[in-house]
This record gives structure tokens, C-alpha cells and sequence, in this order.
């Protein structure tokens, strides 16, 4: 199986409470490494892969929501970030809420993306989620539940929190070319037969 020390690209988590921002940045990310021939990133949104392969349970009425089938979603998972081949030609960028999903050996970088309370309730409303689905992410986003997940899920060094509050474009636009810029010293690194960071 290939390990996380043989592949050329790597694997990117950006996580976050939904409606801070996870898709917009992976979107951003991806168009703007692929525009450079050196480096290929694809933009793997987690909860469109359980929509459009069944990776689930059946719906959630109250919550609104797939019951992902975490073990079928993991080893279609498996088979595109270590393919049996070989390393692949491209490296991933895993776009979703829930940062404990995923084996700690897919993951080189794990973003989280915070947002302000008031800003946040403003996105989850204009996207008609229910006053209960509002509350209980707003309330997750004040406990800092993704960021504490994340944190006991990968080691410390690879984990960066930045503020996702759309109000600038300028704000996003700097949270793509920072981890643009991980990425490029992460391919430095791994070219000059580093392992580490």
C-alpha cells in the first residue's frame, strides 16, 4: 500500500463548521495550482462523493442530511488517494466537516477554517438550513468542536487555523496563497528527499 512518503502531491484537509468557507477555499486552491503545470490538485468534496455514489444510510429528515456510510466512503477513498499502481499523479484536497473521518496517514496538511458567530448564523440562513441546524452549528462554531476535533485527530505541526470571515476578498484570496505556498515548499521538500515538513 502507498504511504504518505511516496507520493508526489499531497493531501490536503480544509475543514470547518458548514458555512465557513471549506468549498470556496478548495475551489480557489484548486484552480489556482492547476493553473501551474507543476502541481495538480483535485478537489474531492465529501458530502457531493456520498451524494453521487450512495456512500450512505438514507436521509436524516431532522437534521437534513446523508447518514455517510463512513466504511464504503473510506475505501472508495483508499482507492483514489493511494491507488494500487502507484503514487498519484495529482494530490487531493478533502473538503468537509467532520476533520475525525479521515486516517491519519492521508493527511499532510489539515486547514480549519473559523468564522465569526454573527457572520456565520447570516451564511447558514441565506441557505435556508432549519433554525435547529442553525443554532447547533453556530453553538459548535462558539465550542470550537472542528478545531478541537482536528486537533485530536492530526499532530499539532501540520494543523492551521485561519479566519474565514468573507467580508474581504483579500482575506481569502491570503488564506489560498499561504497554503499555496505550503504546498510548494511541501513538493521542495519532498524532491530534496525530505519526509518532514
Amino acid at each position: 500500500m502507498t504511504t504518505h512518503h511516496t507520493r508526489q502531491f499531497p493531501v490536503i484537509l480544509i475543514t470547518g463548521t458548514p458555512g465557513t468557507g471549506k468549498t470556496l477555499h478548495s475551489t480557489l486552491l484548486s484552480e489556482e495550482l492547476n493553473s501551474d503545470s507543476n502541481i495538480q490538485m483535485k478537489h474531492l468534496n465529501i458530502g457531493d462523493i456520498v451524494k453521487e455514489n450512495s456512500f450512505h444510510e438514507g436521509w436524516d429528515d431532522e437534521w437534513k442530511c446523508w447518514i455517510v456510510d463512513e466504511e464504503r466512503l473510506l475505501d472508495y477513498l483508499e482507492t483514489v488517494i493511494n491507488p494500487e499502481n502507484g503514487p498519484s499523479q495529482t494530490g487531493f484536497i478533502l473538503d468537509h466537516h467532520d476533520p475525525s473521518l479521515f486516517p491519519e496517514r492521508w493527511i499532510d496538511l489539515a486547514v480549519v477554517l473559523t468564522c465569526d458567530n454573527s457572520v456565520l448564523h447570516e451564511r447558514l440562513t441565506a441557505r435556508n438550513y432549519s433554525q435547529n441546524k442553525i443554532t447547533e452549528n453556530v453553538t459548535a462554531e462558539i465550542m470550537e468542536t472542528c478545531l478541537n476535533e482536528t486537533r485530536e485527530s492530526y499532530d499539532e505541526e501540520i494543523i492551521v487555523e485561519l479566519k474565514s470571515q468573507g467580508k474581504e476578498d483579500d482575506e481569502i484570496e491570503d488564506n489560498v496563497n499561504r497554503i499555496v505556498q505550503w504546498i510548494e515548499q511541501w513538493r521542495i521538500d519532498r524532491l530534496e528527499g525530505k519526509h518532514g515538513q
